[in-house]
């Protein structure tokens, strides 16, 4: 049997995609040793719907996605191939990830290794997804630290999955284990960066090449 594929799966409302998105992609394909990372943007995520901030409509979230992605390329013959996936902006209702490893492992089959991406402070939250206990019977979790979100001190009963799943190395296995990669400091906020546009301001340095002209195009995050 030949070796197993290593799928990473980046998820995350992307609002918008920024320099931070793409170091966290690069550190985990390089840590993994991925074979294929699928970005996925949000639909309607359940999470996000009573939050004021200024979420844009999925298809633009998507387009800068493609954008960033796009100079990726090259990557391909590096080893980890970059593709954006529409599997959530597509689909009406809240977005559940519970319901989107189902989807990917039916569209993959048993044997390919998935690996869902989380950054710290998504993995603090685990506790309150959807079905989130479930989450290792489609995939493995692979953690980072994120900004100043600290991987220690877990609320218990994430700290007690990740005492009773966690690995030093990802198994030979498509799912089951968490394993902890590192990825390096980038000093950028989604936050920030919207309060940013919102004033008119577009700092280049944090958005990737071509998003700026997009969000300049489609008028967006502007009151």
């Amino acid at each position: 049997m030949g070796v197993r594929p290593r799928i990473g799966l980046l998820g995350g409302s992307f609002n918008p995609v920024h320099v931070g998105h793409l170091a966290l992609g690069q550190a985990a394909a390089e840590a993994l040793s991925l074979d294929r990372l699928i970005v996925i943007p949000t639909g309607s995520s359940w999470q996000k719907s009573g939050m004021k901030h200024a979420q844009v409509e999925a298809r633009h979230r998507l387009a800068m996605m493609q954008i960033a992605l796009a100079p990726l390329a090259a990557a391909r013959a590096q080893g980890c191939e970059w593709v954006a996936d529409e599997l959530e902006v597509r689909r009406t209702g809240p977005s559940y990830t519970i319901d989107t490893l189902q989807v990917l492992r039916e569209r993959m089959g048993p044997e390919p290794a998935l690996i869902l991406i989380l950054g710290s402070d998504q993995l603090r939250n685990l506790d309150t997804w959807h079905r989130w206990r479930e989450l290792l019977d489609f995939a493995h979790i692979a953690a980072t630290q994120r900004e100043r979100v600290p991987l220690t001190d877990l609320p218990e009963a994430v700290e007690r999955l990740v005492a009773g799943k966690g690995c030093q190395v990802l198994p030979d296995a498509p799912s089951g284990a968490i394993v902890f990669f590192q990825m390096p400091a980038v000093a950028v906020s989604a936050t920030g960066l919207r309060e940013q546009l919102a004033r008119g301001e577009y700092p280049e340095e944090l958005l990737p090449p071509g998003v700026t002209a997009y969000i300049r195009q489609h008028h967006l995050y502007q009151h």
